[in-house]
């Protein structure tokens, strides 16, 4: 997979112990590269990462404490940095705003910038949101160049960590001078809504709707006719690796901004992708009541993904039933089975990228 180019390579990988970080740190382990794992000490509860008992080095710091991220950048000497901390949720983030801007702001700032004295380096992929867009609750999907902006606080912070970036590969960066100023190539990817087993973050739909299967009791809907891209978490993660494959490669493409997203078809409202998961684990139960006191959120929100598509012939390998029913029956052989699915998971994944011929699954 991604032509042999991570097995042995220097990884940092910060946010591993969350739920996006957990699932490529499984990947990173199962590709043989050296992998760094960068991240706040996990809080308590449920954990993907615990569960998974992966045999890599974790380092416990705050990527707002720039020396101590440089110091670890600098000692650690990676080749190639996938960047996923973040204070990732919406809703959290009205409460917790300068603590979601520390992160995700200064955060981003801090690891760009460690980034310049790093001499191994060869590209950095910074791991955005699809809520980085200026929101216009518009029917089409938003492309690359369309205008950042933010609502709520954690958009808003996603908007900011793109300009950020953005500006640091103009300044210190520059595609002019690679090869002979510098050596790295930096990336950012917008991925729309990501869904699969090993998440148990408050107000996330999936989750809730688990932990109302486990309790019997039912889940109300805060939004249940928001419309979002969703998609399994390992299509957002091939996309990811699809890019530092093509930075290690020195493929100045990858260079830019990317969304990674579902098709059409998977953009469907909360209220559905519950019925959905429900048919497959009937003891979900729901209702659809407004909240009036509720803060804002995006109603209706999709990726155009053909430049993916086009350039880097990236698509996604599971339809959005499979994804659901897959998603689902990681929660039920978990809660019900004590059995953990993630392993299965990613080599049926993979084998079934080669088998439609995705040049990454190669």
């Amino acid at each position: 997979m991604f032509a042999g180019l991570y097995s042995g390579r220097r990884i940092l990988l910060t946010g591993h112990t969350g739920f996006k970080g957990s699932w490529l740190s499984l990947w990173l382990q199962k590709l043989q590269a050296s992998v760094l794992g960068l991240s706040l000490p996990p809080e308590e509860g449920a954990s993907h990462f615990a569960l998974l008992r992966l045999n890599l080095q974790s380092k416990y710091a705050d990527i707002g404490d720039f020396q101590s991220l440089r110091d670890i950048v600098c000692s650690f000497q990676p080749e190639l940095i996938f960047h996923l901390a973040a204070q990732s949720l919406v809703r959290k983030s009205y409460h917790q705003a300068l603590q979601t801007i520390r992160s995700n702001v200064l955060g981003t700032a801090n690891l760009l910038e460690a980034a310049r004295h790093c001499e191994s380096l060869r590209g950095i992929v910074v791991v955005s949101s699809d809520k980085c867009y200026a929101n216009q609750e518009k029917t089409e999907g938003y492309r690359e160049e369309e205008p950042l902006g933010g609502y709520d606080p954690y958009s808003a912070s996603k908007a900011c960590a793109e300009i950020l970036t953005g500006s640091w590969r103009d300044s210190f960066f520059n595609l002019a001078d690679y090869g002979q100023k510098h050596r790295v190539l930096v990336a950012s990817a917008r991925s729309g809504n990501v869904i699969g087993g090993g998440d148990w973050a408050e107000d996330r739909i999936v989750p809730d709707l688990m932990r109302s299967a486990i309790s019997k009791q039912a889940l109300n809907l805060r939004c249940p006719r928001a419309v979002r891209p969703w998609q399994h978490v390992l299509e957002a993660l091939s996309g990811y690796l699809l890019l530092g494959q093509k930075m290690l490669a020195g493929d100045k493409l990858a260079a830019q901004a990317w969304n990674f997203g579902p098709s059409e078809k998977a953009c469907v409202s909360v209220e559905e992708i519950a019925r959905t998961l429900q048919r497959h684990w009937p003891e979900i139960t729901y209702t659809c009541e407004a909240d009036p006191s509720a803060p804002h959120e995006t109603g209706l929100l999709r990726l155009n993904c053909q430049k993916a598509r086009k350039l880097l012939h990236w698509r996604p390998v599971w339809s959005s039933a499979e994804s659901f029913r897959r998603c689902a029956q990681w929660y039920r052989d978990f809660y019900e089975e004590k059995r953990l699915r993630s392993e299965e998971d990613l080599t049926e994944y993979c084998q079934q990228a080669e088998q439609k011929g995705l040049a990454w699954s190669q």
